[in-house]
């Protein structure tokens, strides 16, 4: 899974559907031992994380969630990735 985005200890992901389950566009974050999926719109689909990661999370998905989708996009294309700036 390439490493789009590092920030705080929290390191999100993002990886190609092609022959896989095709959900809805999400991200997977790990911070520490845990581990949470995303979807854009700020939802867990599945895992837990602390609730002052879970809110950097979510404000990092509000302020690129358009950038997550075009890369959602390119990803499942099966072109090269592109990285998204860190929260500051």
């Amino acid at each position: 899974m390439p490493i789009i985005s590092q920030f705080y200890g929290i390191v999100v992901t993002m990886y190609d559907e092609l022959k896989g389950k095709h959900h809805t566009p999400h991200i997977h974050i790990r911070y520490n031992n845990y581990k949470v999926v995303y979807d854009f719109n700020c939802n867990i689909i599945e895992g837990r994380i602390p609730y002052k990661q879970k809110k950097m999370i979510e404000a990092w998905i509000v302020i690129h969630k358009e950038e997550l989708i075009t890369l959602w996009n390119v990803i499942q294309e099966g072109k090269e990735y592109f990285k998204i700036e860190p929260l500051k």
